[in-house]
């Protein structure tokens, strides 16, 4: 049985993925680099699907994550209520990036794509390499201080 990203009647993601968001780049450079893709063939609504990547969102930035396009990805999914849309992943070989894909309900228009490092949490949310941050457009967010109640806080 071929894997899903060996299917070939699966589109070529590398050329779809061109300016939607500041994460085609990386995303690209991912598969270059033998990261694996899998799109999935089942459309869900757009409710779903702009759901999930605003709670990522929140939560990246709550915890001080490290994201790609993940506010632009927000944005345009908000310009397709009422719709369903198809999804998919690149996983980067190295395990560093996780960027995910978000199509038409056709799996012919790549809308948007969001990258997240995999990383432990910030503590302070600060970045450790701000220059890179500059020149590639990749954001850290700042992690929002946590009072204990029982702190007595």
């Amino acid at each position: 049985m071929a894997a899903e990203d060996e299917n070939p009647s699966q589109p070529d993601i590398d050329a779809m993925l061109t300016d939607q968001t500041r994460a085609c780049k990386a995303a690209r450079d991912a598969i270059a680099a033998g990261g694996r893709v899998m799109v999935w063939d089942s459309e869900v609504p757009h409710w779903m699907v702009a759901g999930i990547a605003a709670t990522r969102l929140r939560r990246s930035l709550k915890i001080g994550l490290t994201t790609l396009g993940l506010d632009e990805t927000v944005e345009i999914l908000a310009q397709h209520r009422d719709k369903h849309l198809r999804t998919g992943i690149i996983d980067a070989a190295d395990r560093s990036w996780y960027f995910t894909l978000y199509f038409d309900a056709t799996g012919t228009e790549l809308l948007a794509c969001s990258g997240v490092k995999r990383e432990p949490p910030s503590k302070d949310g600060r970045s450790e390499a701000p220059a890179v941050e500059a020149a590639t457009g990749v954001h850290r967010r700042r992690r929002e201080p946590v009072h204990s109640l029982q702190d007595g806080q």
